[in-house]
């Protein structure tokens, strides 16, 4: 599979336009030390995510990057980038999300979004899900974050009927 572009703008892009083998690429964002640790603090408060000093003498030997603070900045490029402004209604849930590798402070962290499968719904004719891989590479071109995400998409509406 190659990397593709969408030919429909964001603010245009509907269910209909996401197709199934299709891979993009975004980013890259950057993994900050200030964020690494603010966002640990509140969320995720474990000394290899909050204390540079003591994480510099634990497991990884250094600070490393909360794994929600990691899908948070991919999330970021996932809205900014690939769903639709005007079609998303929700999203059913990830599933498998893996944190492959510590991400750290100075890291540069691109998105890659494969979409797997599209699906129209039966009882719903106006939507579809939208399934697709997504992916956190960091500079060194190592994946360190993974998970598979379902978005409910409305499908295009259908052109009003030209006026008599």
């Amino acid at each position: 599979m190659s990397e593709a572009r969408f030919s429909t703008p964001i603010d245009q892009r509907y269910f209909d336009d996401y197709v199934a083998g299709t891979v993009f690429e975004y980013g890259p964002i950057a993994v900050d030390e200030t964020e690494v640790i603010a966002f640990a603090q509140r969320f995720d408060p474990q000394w290899i995510h909050t204390d540079p000093q003591a994480a510099a003498q634990g497991p990884f030997q250094g600070l490393i990057a909360s794994g929600w603070h990691s899908v948070g900045l991919l999330m970021r490029l996932f809205v900014h980038h690939y769903l639709s402004s005007v079609a998303s209604i929700a999203s059913p849930g990830v599933d498998e999300v893996r944190w492959n590798k510590p991400v750290r402070p100075g890291d540069q962290l691109r998105l890659r979004v494969t979409t797997t499968q599209t699906r129209r719904s039966n009882s719903k004719p106006d939507r579809g899900l939208v399934y697709s891989l997504l992916e956190g590479i960091n500079q060194h071109g190592e994946v360190v974050v993974s998970l598979k995400a379902m978005n409910m998409l409305k499908t295009r509406p259908a052109d009003p009927p030209a006026a008599a």
